[in-house]
Parts: structure tokens; sequence; C-alpha cells
């Protein structure tokens, strides 16, 4: 089991950096599925950016992987409205609508997934 979790945090770390990154390479495109009702678009999607990053390095360093998880759970829902305007302005990304559905339930996914990673595995004597 260990292994599987090392391939499942190296993953995670994978998916959050080359999603942080991308808030910096491509800021417009975060900026346009920022509901209107949020302020400060720009700084948010770049401090959303730079927490995915720093939470993606830190999920690889055991001593910090706990926290980590939970800091990821925790953006994963704070980022979820983004995700709710982009299904209901689907305009903004042109796609088949059960894609834009399928985001949805995957965010779900991925607060399971960080979820698993928010416990110390057990050490063997």
């Amino acid at each position: 089991m260990p292994w599987i979790k090392t391939i499942s945090k190296l993953t995670i770390a994978s998916f959050m950096i080359g999603a942080g990154t991308m808030h910096f390479a491509n800021p417009d495109f975060f900026m346009k599925i920022m509901p209107p009702s949020l302020p400060l678009h720009k700084e948010l999607v770049l401090l959303s950016g730079l927490c995915e990053v720093v939470l993606g390095l830190l999920i690889l360093i055991p001593r910090f992987t706990p926290m980590a998880a939970w800091g990821i759970v925790a953006l994963l829902i704070a980022v979820f409205p983004a995700n709710l305007y982009l299904y209901q302005h689907q305009e903004i990304l042109p796609a088949a609508p059960l894609l834009h559905l399928l985001r949805l339930p995957l965010q779900g996914v991925f607060i399971l997934w960080a979820f698993w990673h928010t416990r110390i595995a057990a050490s063997k004597s």
C-alpha cells in the first residue's frame, strides 16, 4: 500500500503544481470563470495559483503531507463556485454540456483523493 500512496501523492502534486502554474501562464482564462460577485479577480486567481503550487509541493514532504492535504481540500472547496459558474455559463469554455456537468462531481473526487492523504500512515514495527 505505501507505494500506492506515494504514486498518488506524486500524481496529485503534479496536478496541483500544473494547475497552479496555469494560473500564472493564463490568468485571463481563470478570471473569466470567476463569479462576478467575488472581488479582486486577478488577485484571487494569482493567490489560488500560488496556493496550488505551494500545497502541491508540500504534500510531497511527509512531515507536511496531512496539512497540505487539508489545504488542498479547503482550496478545492473554495474554488468550487468558479466551477459552478463555468457550468452555468458554458459559453466561456465551449464543450459538450455533459463534460461541464461531469466537472462538478469530479471536484468531489479530487476532494476525496486529497482527504485520503490527511492521515499519516501507521508505521510498521
